[in-house]
Order: C-alpha cells, then structure tokens, then sequence
C-alpha cells in the first residue's frame, strides 16, 4: 500500500511536534520518565522567582518550579507558586519555604525540612512560606551606613586635598627632613659612642672597683676595734678637761671662772700700764745715773 505524499508530511509534523514538546519539557527540568508530586506554596512576593526554578530542600536540588500564577481570587495575598519534587519525598508537617535573592538577581526556592516524624503533607497540600531578609535585604540595611561612611570618606579627602595645597607642607616636609637626618646623625653617634668610649668607661668602672675592693681589704687588715678605743679614750681625756676648766678646783679653772680674779688681775694689769707710761714720761724719778759713781739725792716729788 503506497502512503500519500501529504500523509508522511502530517506523521513528520506530528513527530516534530512530539520531539519539540518533549525537548521543552526537557529543557524546563522535567523528567520525563519518571512521576513527580505536586505542592503549593503561597507567597507574598515571588522576589522575580521564575518558572523551571530548582527547588532546594535544605540546600539540595530536589525538584523545579513547575508553574507561578497571581492568587486573583484573594488580591493582596501574593502569588501561588506550584512545585513538583520527585514521587515519594516526604515533606514533614512544619517544613517552611523561603526565597533566597541572589547577588546579581533572580532567586531560589528552598524547603526548610521540619522534624516531624509521623506527619507529613500530603500530595497537593500548600507548604507555608516564610519571609527571609536574604543578603540583598541585609544590603539594603547597610545602605544608610555606607552612605555615613562615604560622607565621612568625602570629609576626609577634603581635608588631605587642604593639607595638601598648603603652602606650609613643603616646609614641614623639609624640617621633617632636616630632623630625620640629625636623627641619623645622632644615631651613629651612639653607635660610635656605644663602640668606643664606653668600652673605656666600662674598663675605668671595672678598675674603679679594684681599686674599692682593694681598699676595702686594707681596711679590713686595720686594727678598727684599737683605733676606736684609742679615740675613745681621747675622748674621754677631752671630757675630763673640759669638766676641770669648767670647775673651780684648779688654777686654770679659777683664773677661768673666777670672776674676782679676772677683776684683780685686770687692775694689775692696768696699774703695770699706768706705771710703764710714767717711767716713759718721768724716768728720772725711778733711776738715776752718775758719771763719777757720786749718787745725787733725788729730787722732791713735785706735786
């Protein structure tokens, strides 16, 4: 039997079609020989999720996201987002699903697995949604301080921009400059220093000490206990004749003491002047002369 010409051209076309429908399905992540249960999420904003998303539970590919309608029967209450995951997972009762944005846009759906272990949900059940900040909602809170941040960046700049036009600068660069290099200076100053006068002032030191130690033995090799006894009895001797020239007992202490004395001894002493001067002023009354041994008689006191 000889097939029509428009026949083989409607069985290659319904063939195309089949291949094409299977590659689409197959490029959208769907297996296409293996079942898959299906689970509903409701979400207050899908975060630009998208359709053939994968789905994580816990942070491994579990299955994709088969559809993503707006919920038109209860306005305000976001978006209805079907899952289909491999036939047979079990899905605790407490299970949650949360979006996570990536860096450069777009997110994933992740399944929080609860720990329930006797209730699950049941094929066709609507899994909670929880909301996640996410590291794009993590940024925008740091917006505010990063802008902080700059302004004070902004400040800074400004004023290295005036330290840097001040005239002043290049002269502080130089005294800046000037004092480095006497630090320098000074620094091998004291290296000379350390090298060579303080090796001598270590040796002087160290014969310094000799010298101490050795006059310290010679000390030690003195009769001390003798010589301070000696003192000592000096000592005593010296008390002994401060007590007699203090006391009346004696010729020393009454000519010290005894003020009678001193009076007496002083008119002694001035009559002994008075008399020296007359004999200047009238020596003949107190001694005569004579060139023949013939004594004259003296002359009358005048008075």
């Amino acid at each position: 039997m000889k097939i029509p010409h428009e026949a083989k051209i409607g069985i290659t076309g319904i063939i195309a079609l089949v291949l094409l429908f299977f590659t689409i399905k197959f490029l959208q992540g769907v297996s296409l020989f293996s079942s898959h249960d299906t689970y509903y999420i409701n979400f207050r904003n899908a975060k630009a999720l998208a359709k053939s998303s994968p789905v994580y539970a816990d942070g491994y590919d579990v299955g994709i996201v088969s559809n993503i309608k707006y919920d038109y029967e209860h306005p305000g209450r976001g978006v209805i987002v079907e899952i289909t995951v491999e036939h047979g997972m079990r899905i605790p009762v407490g299970t949650t699903a949360v979006l996570d944005e990536a860096m450069l846009g777009g997110c994933t759906l992740n399944l929080m697995m609860g720990n329930n272990p006797v209730e699950r949900y049941s094929v066709g059940d609507t899994i909670p949604s929880s909301d996640n900040n996410g590291l794009m909602s993590k940024a925008a809170t740091l917006i505010p301080k990063l802008e902080l941040t700059l302004s004070k960046v902004d400040s800074l700049l400004t004023t290295l921009n005036t330290l840097a036009s001040d005239p002043n600068l290049q002269q502080i660069l130089a005294n800046a400059q000037a004092v480095t290099a006497n630090l320098d200076q000074s620094s091998r100053d004291l290296n000379r220093l350390l090298e060579k006068d303080v090796p001598q002032l270590a040796q002087t030191f160290t014969k310094a000490g000799e010298n101490v130690v050795a006059l310290t033995d010679k000390l030690n090799q003195l009769d001390l206990q003798g010589t301070m006894a000696r003192v000592d009895n000096a000592l005593g001797q010296v008390d002994t004749l401060t007590h007699r020239l203090n006391s009346t007992d004696n010729n020393v202490g009454l000519l010290l003491n005894d003020t009678l004395l001193y009076s007496n001894l002083n008119k002694t002493v001035n009559g002994a002047s008075a008399l020296v001067e007359d004999l200047k002023a009238h020596p003949k009354r107190y001694v005569h002369f004579s060139l023949f041994g013939k004594k004259d008689k003296p002359e009358e006191k005048k008075e």
